[in-house]
């Protein structure tokens, strides 16, 4: 098949009306009532609002739902938890680094192999937020950076279930989405430690990082992290140094694709309010489709997605810039960078043994922020 062909028949098959298209017409009308929420809640980052829209978005509003209602507990609790130990570890980069690698390690562990696994990943994802923001801007009080969090998550769900409900009573009675299967949980598997206690130790660099080099991207960095090393337990067999190499680079290939479509229309839009929604509309749309092809690529079309969305979705339209962009893509190059080599150091000294194939839990996407 020659190259015009495939484009022929990719972009017929992106407008082509199927359970394809409603998915991605869901997550557009998701994200766009995010933004208004978000607004309306006077958040500080809207661009996570419309990314709790994006990615809580499932075929069925009992999935939807769920989902949901697990990205809220997960960033209340790990809000919680910021709230309580965050002033004590200040003080300290070294308490901050063994305890941000302790609450980090736990819960990869329990999205890995738990059966709430998205509750257990944002538990983890908000606190390291929470605490690298703080260090890095101390002048921003911490309730407001907790706050935030929660309403922004808060924010996105709500726009989310209530397009879902919509679209389940409608579009979808005609194109239904495929079944989800349950989610289970693995109980004990030493796999899943393992690959944990590494992402772990990458995430305990984090907080000296910033002491030395005083980066204040790192929350990107733990985010990094913690969604490259959320992959499938079955192919902890060998290890997850290829896999996770694999998402290492999807992700930094998303990111810069997205943000230089992004800067493009930026520079085009002039700040034109209409024309960047619209611009952020068919970028969800496109990123939506290439992840929806389940191949190679599909996690870079998640990255993708949030990079537009980062970059076209500011907190004021007038403030438009690629700044946020770059800011992501500086903490995306720098979790990477510390991700790559505790792996291979792990599997240079103590490689892996095979053990029992299992199956991955509830989480479905490894996409994740």
């Amino acid at each position: 098949m020659d190259f015009a062909t495939r484009v022929s028949q990719e972009a017929k098959a992106f407008i082509e009306p199927g359970p394809r298209l409603v998915d991605e017409l869901e997550c557009v009308a998701s994200v766009l009532l995010a933004i208004v929420f978000a607004h309306a809640l006077d958040v500080r980052n809207v661009s996570w609002a419309a990314f709790s829209g994006y990615m809580v978005m499932r075929g069925h509003v009992s999935q939807s739902f769920l989902r949901g209602v697990l990205r809220i507990a997960g960033t209340v609790v790990g809000a919680g938890l910021a709230l309580l130990l965050v002033p004590i570890l200040l003080p300290s980069l070294a308490a901050a680094s063994l305890v941000g690698a302790a609450i980090g390690g736990v819960t990869l562990y329990g999205a890995l192999a738990g059966r709430r696994a998205y509750a257990w990943l944002f538990v983890g994802l908000t606190f390291e937020m929470v605490l690298l923001d703080q260090l890095a801007r101390p002048a921003v009080a911490l309730v407001d950076l907790a706050e935030t969090r929660v309403l922004e998550v808060i924010a996105g769900t709500i726009a989310c279930v209530l397009v879902s409900m919509a679209s389940t009573l409608t579009a979808r009675r005609r194109w239904p989405a495929p079944p989800v299967p349950p989610a289970s949980s693995l109980g004990w598997h030493p796999g899943a430690a393992r690959h944990a206690a590494q992402g772990a130790m990458a995430l305990a660099l984090l907080p000296p990082l910033w002491g030395l080099f005083g980066i204040s991207d790192l929350a990107q960095s733990a985010i990094t992290i913690m969604a490259v090393m959320l992959v499938p337990v079955s192919s902890l067999r060998v290890g997850g140094l290829g896999l996770v190499t694999r998402r290492v680079l999807h992700r930094v290939a998303g990111c810069l694709v997205g943000g230089a479509v992004a800067a493009l229309i930026l520079f085009l839009a002039h700040g034109n309010a209409p024309l960047l929604i619209a611009a952020t509309a068919l970028g969800v749309m496109v990123g939506r489709y290439i992840e929806n092809g389940r191949g190679p690529v599909a996690y870079a079309g998640t990255q993708f997605t949030l990079a537009i969305l980062v970059t076209l979705v500011p907190d004021s339209y007038a403030a438009a810039a690629i700044d946020p962009g770059l800011h992501r893509l500086i903490g995306i190059l720098v979790g990477g960078a510390l991700m790559e080599p505790v792996l291979m150091a792990w599997h240079v000294i103590a490689p892996s043994r095979a053990a029992p194939r299992a199956t991955s839990p509830g989480v479905e996407e490894p996409a994740s922020e």
